[in-house]
């Protein structure tokens, strides 16, 4: 039969290590005399850091649904129907999320967009979900 020896791995803590932890257990957590509500600290430090986090933009021009049978048909030429009028504001759309409206523009050579109607941050933290 083996005998127990102690070893560092079997060694039990003495009374003073038992002692020490419980004073460190009763001692009670430190706060702030003063402590700063969150949104001053996040103006302190600024939010420069997210400026440069890349984000997909796309604007939606109108949409279709289509059978199968009817993609693997098209050719050039083909026309799909939307459901938006001519003239109606497009969707503009911040990582698929509704932002604002607006109207096709002429930039130079390129198409833009002139937005006519942002939708409201209560409007946007309510499609979250969707």
């Amino acid at each position: 039969m083996a005998e127990y020896q102690d070893s560092p791995q079997n060694s039990r803590p003495n009374s003073e290590e038992i002692q020490e932890l419980l004073d460190n257990q009763q001692k009670p957590a430190t706060c702030p005399k003063d402590p700063k509500p969150a949104s001053a600290v996040s103006s302190e430090r600024g939010l420069d850091f997210l400026y440069d986090i890349p984000l997909q933009v796309s604007v939606e021009v109108g949409r279709s649904k289509i059978l199968l049978r009817d993609l693997l048909e098209m050719g050039e030429g083909y026309v799909i129907e939307l459901d938006k009028l001519a003239g109606e504001p497009l969707d503009l759309y911040v990582n698929s999320r509704l932002i604002a409206r607006g109207e096709v523009v002429m930039v130079g050579e390129k198409f833009g967009i002139r937005l006519t109607d942002l939708v409201s941050p209560s409007d946007r933290m309510e499609n979250l979900g969707q």
